[in-house]
């Protein structure tokens, strides 16, 4: 299956995206944003910082867990990740990213 960005509708009347690899499993999920066009530029931004290293935060929750927020020029987070049990998997985890941020398709999810 190819990457996709799936764009969706939250509970709350917001919209969102998570960008998943080629296995079907999300790798970043977006923040909520007040309309689709919004979710729209920032899948564009992904797009944009997603291949570059240099625009990636490795980060440990309370808890633990391991995870990576991509952040646009500015410094604003624009994806976080799942939460990882290692580092490896983390690193695999932003890898994916890395390779599927600037051609992966739009779907929207009803």
């Amino acid at each position: 299956m190819a990457a996709r960005y799936q764009l969706r509708k939250a509970a709350n009347g917001q919209d969102y995206f998570n960008l998943t690899a080629e296995n079907n499993k999300i790798v970043l999920t977006s923040e909520m944003y007040d309309s689709k066009a919004a979710a729209q530029q920032g899948i564009e931004a992904i797009r944009l910082n997603g291949p570059l290293p240099e625009r990636y935060d490795r980060r440990r929750s309370v808890d633990g867990q391991d995870y990576f927020v991509l952040l646009a020029a500015n410094g604003e987070i624009i994806g976080q990740s799942e939460m990882y049990r290692s580092s490896a998997a983390l690193e695999n985890g932003l890898q994916a990213v890395m390779r599927v941020a600037a051609a992966a398709e739009v779907f929207e999810v009803a």
